[in-house]
Formats: structure tokens, sequence, C-alpha cells
């Protein structure tokens, strides 16, 4: 398959996934790297324009695939991409940013944090964003390519200071990826932003925190190695080709879910679609859907 004919199985939503384009993506790496960084900054440019279509997509592969082939030339591009407006966001890439995002930055961003943080501390930047790029600072610890004890210090300037203290998403996180770091340098700044309302219990609850405090240091951080949501990109297919937007036979879905165990267990439904929803966005403060009574920002939208 030639470079131009794998750009065009990319660039619109099908129904199908796009499997054996990316297979040949993945043969001509040099060549088509290039072309990828192009859709991610034209993207970027004309994320607007491009979201009024409703079925583009192609900025979708172009971050898996440059995440698996690490590539940091892609570093400033995703995190310009991260930077866009959140409705407009949601509208060009679905789940993607609270599923995904952290580990693609994570992917190409080479060690180097700046990109990663600048995200976070923005306080005009989406909070999922801000959230998923906390999560890119802890697969990078499972990863190996950053120590705990420097991510946990970095935590520790959030938490006094780098960040406004009012309650958003990015407290939430914050608390919980500290927890998986194990908490223990933090605790007295997690009993803090509790006390100061900082923190939805919903969301991640005190308790929680001191429990995994319990669980030990060791066993905290083999549990993180092994969460398979805090690892690099390894396989595009594996990624997207579950995917619920591609309507795979069950069959092939199967084989799909096989290949990546750890999506498995997702539903496939909620999981991200680039095609615009049929029915409006549910608003974070409305009843959620569910039935519960509860906000949607404390029950199925956490």
């Amino acid at each position: 398959m030639e470079t131009a004919e794998i750009l065009h199985e990319f660039e619109r939503a099908t129904g199908k996934f796009a499997r054996a384009a990316v297979e040949a993506a993945v043969a001509r790496r040099e060549e088509v790297t290039p072309e990828l960084l192009r859709i991610l900054e034209e993207t970027v440019d004309r994320a607007a324009e491009l979201d009024a279509e409703g079925d583009y997509m192609a900025h979708l592969y172009a971050m898996f695939l440059l995440a698996q082939f690490r590539e940091t030339r892609a570093y400033p591009l995703v995190v310009r991409f991260a930077s866009l407006p959140g409705d407009l966001l949601d509208s060009l890439c679905g789940d993607f940013i609270t599923e995904d995002l952290g580990q693609v930055l994570a992917s190409v961003c080479g060690g180097e944090l700046t990109g990663i943080q600048s995200l976070i501390e923005n306080e005009d930047n989406d909070e999922w964003v801000r959230g998923a790029a906390l999560s890119g600072l802890v697969a990078l610890v499972a990863a190996g390519q950053k120590s705990r004890d420097e991510i946990v210090n970095y935590f520790t300037g959030l938490f006094r200071g780098k960040l406004v203290r009012q309650w958003s998403h990015v407290w939430d996180t914050l608390v919980s990826y500290s927890s998986d770091l194990y908490p223990e340098e933090l605790l007295d700044d997690i009993e803090r932003a509790y006390e100061d309302g900082l923190v939805d219990p919903y969301y991640i609850g005190f308790d929680d925190v001191k429990r995994d405090l319990a669980v030990g240091k060791d066993r905290i951080l083999a549990r993180l190695a092994d969460n398979p949501h805090r690892r690099l990109v390894q396989d595009t297919i594996a990624e997207m080709g579950w995917w619920a937007c591609f309507r795979e036979d069950r069959q092939t879905r199967a084989r799909s879910s096989a290949q990546s165990p750890a999506k498995a267990n997702l539903n496939p439904v909620a999981v991200a679609s680039p095609i615009k929803r049929a029915t409006p966005k549910t608003g974070r403060n409305e009843p959620c859907p569910c039935g519960s009574g509860k906000k949607y920002k404390k029950c199925c939208g956490a």
C-alpha cells in the first residue's frame, strides 16, 4: 500500500478500522512519519473546520502511530492539540482525552516534561486534559523513564501553590495519581486538600488514599507497573482496533479484545468515537442519565 492510499484510509470514519493501512504505515515508518506530523499540525491549525466535517479522524490514527514510533517531533504538536478548547476536543476525539491522551503524551515526550507540565498548570486548559497530562507523568514512572521521587516532588509543588486552590477535576486526579505513586510524603497535603474542599470524595475518598498507604510502597509500585492503563503506546491496532465506532462483527471484535486484554473489560459502547454524538452531551452538573440521582460528574462522568 502506497503512502497516499494509507493516508486516504485514515482520513474519514467509515465504520471499519483501517487495519491494513496501519500495518502498512508501520512498515513504511520513515516515509509515513512526516505525513503523520503534517496531519497533526493541520488538525491543530484547522480544528474547527475539520470538526465541522463530522467524520474526520486522521488525527487519531496519527497520534497513536506517532506514539508507537516514539516520535518526539510530535510532542509539541500533541501539546498544542490538547490546548484546544474542551468542547472542540470532545467533538474531535470523544473519550480519547480521558482514556488515551496521557499515554500518548508519555510516549512522544522523550522524557521531557515541560510540555506536559504546561498542560497541567495552565488554568485555561480543559480540566480533563489536565488530568490526562497528570496520568502521563505516572505512565512515565511505570515505564521506568522517570523516577517516582521526581514526579512526587513535582506533585508536591502542585499541592503547594502551582494549582489554584479551588475544586476542579485536576485536583481529583492529582490525589488519585499521588495515591498510585504511594502517597506517604504527600499525605498532609492531600488531607489539607480534602479539608479545603478541593477534592470530590465521590471520585476518590481520603480513606482510599489511606488504604493505599497501608498496602505498602513496594506493592503499590508493583501494582502501578502492572497497570495496563499506565503503559506507553506499543501497538496502534491493539489501542484502536477494538473501538465501538468500528462496526466489526463479534468474531473480529473478540480478536481485537484478545490483542488488548486490558481493554476487554471496558464497556465498548462507552469508548472513544470520532463521530459526533447523535444526542446532546450531558453537562457535568446535570443529572446523570443512568438514573442514580447524582450529578453526572459524580456518577458516570467520573
